[in-house]
């Protein structure tokens, strides 16, 4: 069997959860109706996120979304709508999807991540 590529596997994740254009995000953030998770490394989240957002590096996702493991955040909710971004939508593609199919219910993810969002001048926290 052929090994599938990253980029296969995003566009299978993409095909099976909802995305939003960075000014979609942005009306959703405005308006709060979902929490924002950030799925980027340490390094990343330090150099800025989304003001409100909760981190969820990718590689720990999985035990910080079960609600049984000791390194679950609360804020990861099963019923809550959802919104995941890493740096440019790749990971946070496949984070959505890993979600979906851990029972969560509600989950988009940002094209264009990060990236497209301080490009576009929206707000950064830092800190």
């Amino acid at each position: 069997m052929p090994v599938k590529s990253a980029k296969a596997l995003v566009d299978a994740a993409n095909a099976e959860v909802g995305r939003l254009t960075v000014e979609e995000a942005k009306a959703v953030h405005e308006e709060g109706r979902a929490r924002f998770v950030d799925v980027r490394e340490g390094k990343e989240w330090d150099g800025g996120r989304v003001p409100g957002a909760v981190h969820a590096p990718r590689g720990l996702l999985e035990f910080i979304a079960d609600p049984a493991s000791p390194a679950h955040k609360e804020a990861l909710d099963p019923d809550a709508p959802l919104v995941l971004y890493c740096a440019a939508g790749g990971r946070s593609a496949l984070a959505a999807k890993t979600l979906k199919d851990m029972g969560y219910k509600d989950v988009r993810h940002v094209d264009g991540g990060f990236t497209a969002w301080s490009q576009a001048g929206f707000p950064v926290e830092k800190g």
